[in-house]
């Protein structure tokens, strides 16, 4: 599980970085902290439930699945 979540923290960067995005600016649009957003991103990250899946969708403007592609 802890590789899926690392994939998913890597995927959740790239996309953040490719909108040009600080990880405050996507914590402002999605609605979650940004402290949880580094979690995700970080070295130890945590499994996202679908409800902040689909936030930061929403916030990139794009299918949810797209943030599972990876």
């Amino acid at each position: 599980m802890e590789d899926i979540n690392r994939r998913f923290g890597a995927n959740l960067r790239k996309l953040r970085e490719k909108h040009k995005l600080t990880q405050e600016q996507l914590a402002q649009l999605s609605e979650i902290d940004y402290k949880y957003i580094q979690r995700l991103e970080g070295k130890a990250p945590s499994s996202p439930s679908l409800n902040i899946i689909e936030k930061f969708a929403k916030a990139f403007k794009i299918h949810p699945s797209q943030l599972l592609k990876f």
